[in-house]
């Protein structure tokens, strides 16, 4: 049922936008293995507190079509005066309007929350079948102790594989996905029949540490063993009387990170080697190519304090 719901949810977002993704891929250019991480400055070294957005947001500004919005737009707020550049008003949409096919917030969703982390999660079933699967509903929440959420658009009582081996062994390994093996975590998202191997299809290499039933991946720079700590389902909001969604906190209880990523206190992990990517809207990921740094400021030092800066 869970496999045919997800097949249903599939054909009508329409993911993939491509008639010919492999004849669209052709025309773009190479992906540059050569390059490396750095960093560069701020889009604004010389901002000051209270100066709110940059630059960069006077590039985007436009005059949307008075169509655009489902309500009358109120012009006392919305059109300033003509030597002033108009900023895009902002369109309201109800999630759980009566007819707004539920899908859209879905499509929405996962084009506007970027990049999400990919976590590509091993499992074993109590029968001993292995599953690997690519969660960007994923997030680190805590360090103390160390919590993560995974979250599955199924219930308990219909649950995908991942989400049956959790409910049933508790035990899992989430694996952080780098560019060099992109292409394998992204074919673990197959829709395997019964009893195929994701490992297989993807060519990954599984590594049993000390005995575990469950495997990390060993192209994987950073691996989390983990133990379920808490499942949470929620009730659909488009479906009244389903469950829409099923939340799994999981607590680390092991870390492996590969030596040339990791400083020598383990503590800090080199986004250079890391190579993380993220998952976009559609069929598309981002990687992980630039850094800005910002210190935290301190309201005494940096801004004054109560007696200091009044904006």
């Amino acid at each position: 049922m869970a496999a045919q719901n997800t097949a249903n949810f599939e054909a009508k977002i329409k993911r993939n936008p491509h008639p010919d993704f492999k004849k669209v891929e052709a025309s773009r250019p190479p992906f540059p293995a050569s390059s490396t991480f750095h960093h560069v400055q701020t889009p604004d070294p010389n901002w000051k507190f209270g100066s709110g957005a940059n630059h960069l947001a006077s590039s985007t500004t436009t005059t949307p079509p008075n169509d655009s919005l489902d309500t009358p737009p109120d012009d006392s707020l919305n059109h300033p005066p003509n030597d002033t550049p108009t900023v895009p008003r902002h369109r309201p949409i109800d999630p759980h309007s009566p007819t707004r096919p539920s899908h859209l917030n879905y499509t929405l969703l996962i084009s506007s929350i970027l990049p999400r982390p990919i976590c590509l999660l091993s499992t074993c079933s109590p029968s001993g079948l292995p599953n690997l699967a690519p969660f960007s509903y994923f997030q680190l929440i805590s360090h103390d102790p160390p919590l993560f959420i995974l979250s599955f658009a199924s219930s308990l009582a219909s649950p995908k594989d991942s989400l049956r081996n959790l409910s049933l062994t508790g035990d899992c390994v989430l694996n952080m996905v780098s560019e060099t093996f992109l292409e394998a975590a992204n074919a673990c998202a197959v829709n395997a029949p019964p009893g195929a191997s994701e490992w297989d299809v993807s060519g990954l290499t599984p590594v049993f540490d000390d005995g575990r039933r469950v495997a990390r991946v060993g192209e994987a720079v950073v691996s989390v063993e983990g133990r379920v700590e808490s499942i949470r389902e929620f009730p659909s909001r488009a479906r009244p009387g389903e469950v829409g969604a099923t939340m799994v906190v999981v607590e680390g209880t092991r870390f492996w990170v590969r030596e040339d990523a990791v400083d020598e206190a383990g503590g800090r992990v080199d986004p250079g080697v890391m190579r993380a990517v993220g998952r976009l809207g559609g069929i598309s990921y981002g990687r992980v190519g630039e850094g800005v740094e910002l210190p935290r400021p301190d309201w005494e030092r940096d801004v004054g304090g109560a007696g200091g800066w009044r904006g």
